[in-house]
C-alpha cells in the first residue's frame, strides 16, 4: 500500500503539470486571446500567479514524495514525533506573506487603471459611448444622439437598443453601468472586463476592443430565474462604420412612417 501511495503522489503532480502545459494549445484555457490591451495585462498577472502557485505545488509534492520514499524503507523503526519547529513556522509564515505582498504591490498599476476613474483614458472619460442598463433579464442600451455627449439624465434625442452594444474599435471607450432592479454583472470574457451593476449606483467602466468584431456579453451574477437569458453582444466597428451605425439608428428611431406614405400618395 505504501508503494501505491508513493506512485500516486509522483504520477498525479506530473500529470497535472503536463495538462497545464498542453492546456493552452488545446483551447482548455481562456476562451480566447485577450482582445484588449488591458486584458493582456490582466492575463500576465494571472500567469504570474499561476507560476507562483505551480512552483509551490511542485515543491510541496517533492517534499511529500521524499517523506513517503524515506519512510517506506523503515519497516521496524518507530516514527519520530515532534511538537513542532518555531523556525519552520516563522519561515512558512514570512515567505507566503512576502509573496502575497509582492503580488499586491505588483498589480496595483493594473488595478488602478481598471478601477480608478482618474486613471481611465482621457478620451474615454470625455465622451462616454453609452449607458448600459441591466434588468431582469436583458441589457438596455442608451446612446447619445450623434454629435452630442451622453448625459447622466435621459434626453429626448437619446437612442436606444436592446442586447447589442455598438462601440468603436481600436480606441478606449467608457460606458455608464446601471441596474434597474437586482444586482447584475457586466462580463466581457474575451476583453477580460467584469463589473457588478449595483442598485442605486452609476458605475463607469472602460474597455478597448483591439480588433473589430463581435464579443460576448453575459451577466455573471445569478439574478433570478431568467439569468440564463441575459446573453448579448458587443459589436466593435471601425470609427467610420460606428458613426454610420449611429446615424442609421437615429434615422430608424426618428422615422414616424408618414414620410414614405406621403411619397406613395403623391405618386
Amino acid at each position: 500500500m505504501r508503494w501505491f501511495w508513493l506512485t500516486f503522489f509522483i504520477v498525479c503532480p506530473i500529470a497535472a503539470v503536463v495538462f497545464c502545459v498542453i492546456a493552452p494549445g488545446m483551447d482548455w484555457w481562456f476562451p480566447s486571446e485577450a482582445g484588449s490591451p488591458l486584458g493582456e495585462r490582466i492575463d500576465s498577472l494571472f500567469n504570474l500567479i499561476l507560476y507562483i502557485v505551480t512552483g509551490t505545488f511542485i515543491g510541496t509534492q517533492i517534499a511529500l514524495v521524499y517523506v513517503l520514499w524515506k519512510s517506506s524503507k523503515k519497516d521496524d523503526e518507530r516514527a519520530w514525533f515532534s511538537h513542532g519547529s518555531h523556525n519552520l513556522e516563522v519561515i512558512w509564515t514570512i515567505v507566503p506573506a512576502g509573496i502575497l505582498l509582492f503580488i499586491a504591490l505588483y498589480q496595483m498599476d493594473v488595478w488602478a487603471e481598471y478601477r480608478v476613474v482618474s486613471k481611465f483614458p482621457k478620451e474615454a472619460r470625455k465622451a462616454p459611448v453609452a449607458e448600459v442598463m441591466a434588468r431582469q433579464f436583458e441589457w438596455r442600451i442608451r446612446y447619445p444622439e450623434p454629435g452630442r455627449i451622453l448625459q447622466i439624465q435621459q434626453q429626448p434625442t437619446d437612442l436606444y437598443a436592446v442586447n447589442e452594444l455598438i462601440v468603436p474599435a481600436a480606441k478606449p471607450v467608457m460606458i455608464y453601468l446601471k441596474t434597474q432592479d437586482v444586482q447584475h454583472s457586466f462580463f466581457l470574457p474575451e476583453l477580460r472586463v467584469k463589473q457588478d451593476a449595483v442598485p442605486g449606483q452609476i458605475i463607469p467602466v472602460w474597455f478597448e476592443a483591439t480588433e473589430p468584431g463581435e464579443y460576448v456579453l453575459v451577466c455573471a451574477e445569478l439574478c433570478g430565474w431568467g439569468h440564463y437569458k441575459m446573453g448579448a453582444r458587443v459589436v466593435a466597428l471601425a470609427e467610420e462604420q460606428f458613426e454610420a451605425a449611429m446615424e442609421e439608428l437615429a434615422e430608424e428611431q426618428s422615422d414616424d412612417g408618414f414620410a414614405d406614405a406621403g411619397d406613395s400618395d403623391d405618386e
